[in-house]
C-alpha cells in the first residue's frame, strides 16, 4: 500500500447520518460502524497484559464487577469507553488491540495502554506502555488489515470514514512525567505554559496525519493520591490545576483549527476532567458518599499505589468515586461516559457532544 494512497484514506473522515430514534427491547444496528479508542490507563482494556510492566490490571480484584472478571480494565467493572460503545449501539465490548483478529477489527479496536502518554519517555518508570505514537502505529496495521478484509482501498476508506475515534491521553504526562521532577527534567525545562504547548503541538501533529473526531481532556486530577493536606501537596496540586487548565484550554483551541481546516471531518472535545470535578464536588447528587478514599489500594486512603493482587476492596463499591488510587470505580465511569455521550452541562462536550457527532 503506497504512502501516498495511505495519508489520503487517513485523512478524510466523512461523517455519516445515522438514526438514534433506539426503542427498548429492539436490537437496532449501532449508530457508527466502528469505534477507535487511543489512550491511557483510564480505558486500556487489556492492552499492557502481557509487556514489561508495573502498570497492569489483569487479576483481582480490578474486574470484579465485570461479566468477564479481570481484563486488563482498571476499575471494578465498566470503562468509560464501554458505557459510550454501549450507548453507540454495539452488542459487545471493543476489543484490545493485544487480542483483536479477524473480522473483528471491523466494529473498532481499542489501542490505549496504561501509563502512555503523549511524550515517549511519560511513564518509563514502570516499564513497558505504548505511547500516543505507537498506537497511531498499530492503528495503521489495523488499517492494513481493514483493506485486506474490504477486499480494497476505496472500500476501506468510505468504511473507516464513517468511524468514530476517541483520544484521551495527555493525563501521564503530567502524573508520570511534569510532577516527578526527580525522574523527569521536564519541569525544570518548561514553564506549565511551554509544556501545555509542547504537548498540544506533538498531539496535533500526530491527529493532523490519522485525523480524529474526538479529543478528551487531561483526566485524574484530584485522585486520592492527592487529598493528603500538606503544605507541598497543596503548593503541588495548585501547580498541577494550573497546568491542567492551560492544556485543556489549548485542546479546545485545536478542535476550532481542526473543524476550520478539516472540511471532511468534525472534531469535538469532551471535558471528562471538568465532568469529573462535578462528581467530586458534588458527590452526594450522584449517589457518592466516598470521594476521598480509594475502594482498594495501600497506604493512607488507599491513595499511595494501585491495588494489590487478591486484595478484598470495599463492599459498597457504588459509593466510592476512586476504585483505587488514581482510577474511578465503574459508577463513576457510567456517568462520565453517558454525559460524554450525551451532555447534561454546556462545558460538558464543545462544540457538541458524541450523540450530535454520530448524527452528522
Amino acid at each position: 500500500m503506497g504512502s501516498g494512497i495511505t495519508k489520503r484514506w487517513m485523512m478524510v473522515w466523512v461523517v455519516a447520518a445515522v438514526v438514534l430514534n433506539l426503542h427498548p427491547g429492539i436490537l437496532a444496528a449501532p449508530q457508527v460502524p466502528c469505534f477507535f479508542i487511543f489512550g491511557d490507563s483510564l480505558v486500556d482494556n487489556g492492552n499492557n497484559n502481557n509487556i514489561q510492566s508495573l502498570a497492569k490490571a489483569n487479576y483481582l480484584p480490578y474486574g470484579i464487577d465485570f461479566p468477564r472478571g479481570p481484563t486488563g480494565r482498571f476499575s471494578n467493572g465498566k470503562t468509560t469507553v464501554d458505557v459510550i460503545a454501549q450507548l453507540l449501539g454495539f452488542d459487545d465490548y471493543i476489543p484490545p488491540y493485544a487480542r483483536a483478529r479477524g473480522q473483528e477489527v471491523l466494529k473498532g479496536v481499542n489501542y490505549a495502554s496504561a501509563a502512555a502518554g503523549i511524550r515517549p519517555e511519560t511513564g518509563q518508570q514502570l516499564g513497558g506502555r505504548i505511547y500516543f505514537a505507537g498506537q497511531v502505529n498499530n492503528y495503521k496495521n489495523t488499517v492494513a488489515q481493514v483493506v485486506s478484509l474490504l477486499g480494497g482501498e476505496d472500500a476501506a476508506a468510505t468504511y473507516l470514514s464513517k468511524c468514530i475515534y476517541s483520544v484521551g491521553v495527555g493525563s501521564n504526562d503530567y502524573l508520570n512525567n511534569y510532577f516527578m521532577p526527580l525522574i523527569y527534567s521536564t519541569s525544570r525545562r518548561y514553564s506549565p505554559e511551554q509544556y501545555a504547548t509542547l504537548l498540544i503541538q506533538e498531539y496535533g501533529q500526530q491527529l493532523r496525519v490519522r485525523s480524529s473526531r474526538w479529543l478528551e481532556s487531561a483526566k485524574s486530577g484530584a485522585a486520592p493520591t492527592r487529598w493528603r493536606k500538606t503544605a507541598r501537596m497543596v503548593q503541588h496540586a495548585c501547580k498541577e490545576l494550573t497546568t491542567r487548565i492551560v492544556f485543556n484550554s489549548k485542546l479546545k483551541a485545536l478542535v476550532d483549527d481542526f473543524n476550520r481546516n478539516a472540511t471532511d471531518a468534525k472534531f469535538i472535545y469532551i471535558d471528562a476532567y471538568g465532568i469529573f470535578q462535578d462528581l467530586i464536588d458534588n458527590p452526594s447528587s450522584f449517589g457518592f458518599r466516598v470521594k476521598n478514599a480509594g475502594c482498594c489500594g495501600v497506604g493512607r486512603n488507599n491513595g499511595q499505589i494501585t491495588c494489590l493482587p487478591l486484595q478484598t476492596p470495599c463492599r459498597n463499591r457504588n459509593e466510592y468515586l476512586f476504585w483505587d488510587a488514581f482510577h474511578p470505580t465503574e459508577a463513576a465511569n457510567v456517568i462520565v461516559g453517558r454525559r460524554s455521550y450525551s451532555a447534561q452541562k454546556a462545558s460538558d462536550a464543545y462544540p457538541f457532544d458524541i450523540r450530535r457527532l454520530a448524527q452528522l
